[in-house]
């Protein structure tokens, strides 16, 4: 059963300085659970590190109230707080001379007193969360020796040997290439499920984003923060007037972002699946618009694994791929229309 970890009531966030408060954000309200990954997007400088580092204790709120387990995050001590919440933060660290199990084992200094002896339990706690992350080859390797996602996969371990029942992360893919962002993002998900711990995350990867997370905030300076499952803030519009702006465009029909091309020519595109997807794309870029809906003298149709031209004077052309596709409506003057 999922349940309310963190709550958020009109809260305010910035900072106060000697020229007074600057506020970056105000009147958030909203929920985060258990069992979830949640993703928070939103441009530069619009205070999604300043949100996390608030939401950790690393600075104070202006106004409103933050709820952990039910508790007003104020009540908390350190030493407290340190067992509910854990932190992955965006910096690379220059760490020499520790292996990696050494760096897990510092998730436990909550429980190890002044002198940080691990007991049995310790030790049981930095097995699994190794585990759990799937790094054993690596528990004796050197920290600085390590690829960046390999050392992310690192931090993150440290943070699940902390063992508390959420865990924060600023920008967990900002330094890897793709195929390591995919995989960290999966594996966030993985252990939101399998540990049942709240994950929150800011990134910038948004389709990763809009394919492996439960649910996502988003944060602008027009609304304090617009939450809900991908789908919902597709359907509802929200996700394209977040991203209205010159160059980028979100396309409701396949739930992801696509450059904006200009086109000159329109025909109806029948069919479904990766197919459709991609002549749709490379008909986009080649400046001719195409969906289900269009009213057009032209008709592509896929067809199994063929693709069908069929116009309203009653031509008829079969091609086996995109590129001669391309090359019947793109070059062929009789589908200049």
């Amino acid at each position: 059963m999922q349940k309310n970890t963190i709550e958020l009531r009109d809260l305010a966030i910035g900072y106060r300085n000697r020229q007074g408060v600057r506020t970056v954000a105000q009147g958030i309200s909203a929920h985060i659970f258990s069992g979830e990954l949640t993703c928070l997007l939103g441009a530069n400088g619009i205070g999604k590190s300043t949100l996390l580092r608030t939401l950790s204790a690393f600075q104070p709120k202006l106004s409103g109230q933050i709820f952990i387990q039910g508790t007003e995050i104020a009540s908390y001590s350190e030493q407290s707080l340190a067992t509910l919440v854990s932190v992955v933060l965006t910096e690379k660290l220059d760490i020499r001379n520790m292996s990696v199990r050494e760096l897990v084992a510092l998730g436990r200094s909550p429980y190890t007193g002044f002198w940080g002896k691990l007991m049995p339990d310790d030790q049981a706690a930095i097995d699994r969360a190794i585990a759990l992350v799937r790094i054993e080859g690596l528990a004796h390797r050197m920290v600085h020796t390590l690829s960046d996602g390999e050392r992310q996969k690192a931090m993150i371990a440290k943070a699940l040997a902390q063992d508390t029942p959420i865990i924060f992360l600023d920008e967990p893919t900002a330094f890897l290439d793709f195929p390591s962002k995919v995989e960290m993002m999966q594996l966030l998900h993985r252990l939101s499920r399998a540990t049942h711990k709240t994950i929150f995350l800011s990134t910038h990867d948004l389709e990763l984003a809009l394919q492996i997370a439960d649910k996502i905030w988003l944060m602008d300076d027009r609304a304090p923060i617009r939450v809900g499952t991908p789908e919902d803030l597709s359907l509802n519009g929200d996700l394209s007037g977040f991203f209205a702006r010159k160059g980028i465009l979100f396309d409701r029909e396949t739930g992801l972002f696509r450059v904006e091309n200009d086109f000159d020519r329109q025909v109806r595109l029948v069919g479904h699946g990766q197919r459709y997807a991609m002549i749709r794309k490379a008909l986009l870029r080649n400046r001719i618009f195409a969906a289900r809906g269009i009213d057009s003298p032209i008709c592509v149709e896929v067809v199994d694994n063929r693709i069908r031209i069929s116009h309203c004077e009653g031509s008829l052309v079969w091609c086996d791929s995109i590129e001669e596709l391309l090359g019947e409506l793109v070059h062929n003057k009789l589908y200049h229309v």
